[in-house]
């Protein structure tokens, strides 16, 4: 879990005619062959829209390698939106970021940055997902309403439960609930199924002592209920302003299915794939 707290990073954007949102991304390295890899920021389509301008931190690294406390590094992009990549299915909200030439300029500049990238293994399969029950613990890391550790880039982690099975497409769609509120900067933070300790699968075998960590899904929506008792799913707002009351989240969040995310490798790969690759290590 310590090495997870470095794998978001906080997104705040310029939009177009004026106002700044923020969002939640992740670290995950696509195309992994060997030692090379194309790394890149996971985040929401609907947390890079309409961006003028985009930005976020990185941690600097130790000597050492590991996280230099109250240590970080800007970036600012201008024509953010134009420079991610987007899930090929208008459905699917899902973009990326490539940050291969970021990586590569700071380390001709001799300057060492410090996060922890995913590994698509962590993705579990079909088959795997079926073996779940409608109920587990899952833990989900970001920036809701925008909130962070600003002096060491750290983020808020969330701890909740599935409220319907991750292995059923909710309403016929890659999605399932989670027992986890969903506020304005949440949009895209990663879901994880989180046992530490020990877990019980779902025919009642009890593992103890052992750990399970997963990636399930990316969080991009949640369900409200207004004050004449209308229930809406709604795409997680980015927007930092208050939310009229009449608007009440009713703490069910709405995550993307994590098996989508390799349809967004896939459209990377097609974009970038001829590209120089960097190199890179992931949990």
């Amino acid at each position: 879990m310590e090495q997870l707290t470095h794998s978001t990073v906080r997104i705040e954007t310029e939009l177009r005619g004026g106002g700044v949102s923020t969002g939640t991304g992740f670290f995950m390295n696509f195309m992994r062959n060997g030692n090379n890899c194309v790394p890149v920021i996971v985040t929401n389509k609907h947390v890079i829209r309409n961006s003028e301008v985009g930005r976020f931190h990185v941690t600097l690294a130790t000597d050492a390698g590991l996280p230099s406390r109250g240590q970080h590094q800007q970036f600012q992009f201008p024509g953010f939106e134009g420079m991610c990549i987007n899930h090929p299915d208008p459905a699917v909200d899902l973009a990326a970021f490539p940050i291969g030439p970021i990586l590569n300029d700071a380390q001709q500049r001799g300057v060492p940055l410090f996060y922890v990238p995913l590994d698509v293994s962590l993705i579990p399969g079909e088959e795997e997902r079926e073996g779940y029950s409608s109920m587990e613990d899952v833990v989900m890391i970001g920036y809701p309403n925008g909130i962070w550790d600003e002096v060491n880039n750290l983020p808020i982690i969330r701890k909740g439960i599935t409220a319907s099975h991750p292995g059923v497409a909710w309403n016929g769609k890659r999605e399932f609930l989670t027992d986890i509120a969903s506020f304005p900067g949440s949009s895209g933070s990663p879901v994880f199924l989180a046992n530490l300790g020990g877990y019980m699968d779902k025919a009642g075998n009890t593992f103890m002592g052992s750990h399970r960590i997963r990636l399930l899904g990316v969080h991009y929506a949640g369900a409200l209920h207004t004050a004449s008792g209308q229930i809406r799913i709604v795409t997680a707002p980015t927007s930092n302003v208050p939310v009229p009351i009449t608007q009440i989240p009713n703490n069910i969040g709405v995550a993307i299915n994590s098996l989508e995310v390799l349809g967004l490798e896939r459209e990377v790969e097609r974009m970038v794939g001829g590209h120089k690759q960097t190199d890179g290590a992931s949990v």
